[in-house]
């Protein structure tokens, strides 16, 4: 499935600055970012499950906000991308 997580995490302080890198890191373990606090990530429901725990864990619910967007398929239907970025689609053959 295709699931799209936006954060915004408080970065007043040092700690949330450091919570706000923790949590794109984890982010990034998973998927791709489309933009500063966007991801893309290609998951099965028990990676979905793994994903959301660990990003449960490094947030504060009082001061940041998460978001998960789960995609039905087919995904082409629901994404429309415009602008000078472009997603990498892994489910074509990659060319390196």
């Amino acid at each position: 499935m295709l699931v799209i997580v936006s954060y915004d995490v408080s970065t007043e302080t040092a700690a949330g600055r450091k919570r706000l890198r923790r949590v794109a890191r984890v982010c990034e373990s998973t998927g791709q970012r489309v933009q500063k606090s966007v991801f893309e990530c290609r998951v099965d429901a028990a990676q979905f499950e793994e994903l959301e725990r660990r990003l449960l864990a490094e947030i504060k619910l009082d001061e940041d906000c998460l978001r998960f967007y789960r995609l039905t398929e087919p995904v082409e239907v629901h994404v429309r991308e415009h602008g000078k970025f472009r997603a990498v689609d892994f489910d074509k053959p990659l060319v390196i």
